[in-house]
């Protein structure tokens, strides 16, 4: 395969489109944010990468509590219109119909529309250059009942997007699940 060499830049793809809601139930913003993943597994921790100048960077210095509100597909337009205006001037909760939903360990809101939501509090602020790093660790996970089978999460039927180069995806269909490689090898190996 051939290919063309460019100099480096943020080009990881896809990654998730997510809002983050942050502030308390009185006065809160949502951010868009796709600088966001896990950085541990045991503590969990997460980071989300915010620039300096942004509205919700003051917030999130201050409050040190955010939640990672998971986006379903259906609900892209809404979380870009979240991403291209400032909460210094547009409620989005108000502006997006969104319910503000009591989150269980932190003052920041959940986004009810979202089916999974995440409550973080930030541990450390890393200064990388244009985005400043905020890690956190996962105090919460809330999920939609309706993605449960038993105590399964079925990440599918949430029909996330993502977001690569600039343009949202909706998540298609699963292709595999961690291990599938060598569960193939094992059972080739047992029938020799």
């Amino acid at each position: 395969m051939e290919k063309v060499s460019w100099r480096g830049g943020a080009l990881v793809a896809p990654v998730p489109a997510v809002m983050v809601s942050l502030g308390d139930m009185e006065k809160s913003n949502i951010i868009t944010v796709a600088w966001c993943g896990i950085t541990n597994t045991v503590p969990p921790k997460t980071y989300i990468s915010v620039r300096p100048e942004r509205h919700s960077y003051e917030i999130l210095k201050e409050k040190r509590e955010f939640v990672i509100n998971l986006t379903p597909a259906a609900l892209a337009k809404k979380a870009d219109f979240c991403g291209m205006y400032t909460g210094r001037k547009v409620d989005k909760f108000k502006e997006c119909s969104f319910t503000k939903e009591k989150a269980t360990k932190i003052d920041a809101p959940m986004i009810g529309e979202c089916p999974i939501s995440i409550e973080c509090r930030v541990t450390d602020i890393i200064p990388l250059g244009s985005h400043d790093m905020f890690l956190a660790d996962i105090l919460a996970v809330n999920v939609e009942k309706a993605l449960l089978e038993g105590d399964k999460l079925c990440i599918n039927r949430a029909h996330l997007c993502a977001f690569a180069h600039g343009e949202y995806y909706k998540l298609g269909e699963r292709i595999g699940k961690f291990g599938f490689s060598v569960k193939k090898k094992k059972i080739q190996q047992r029938k020799k």
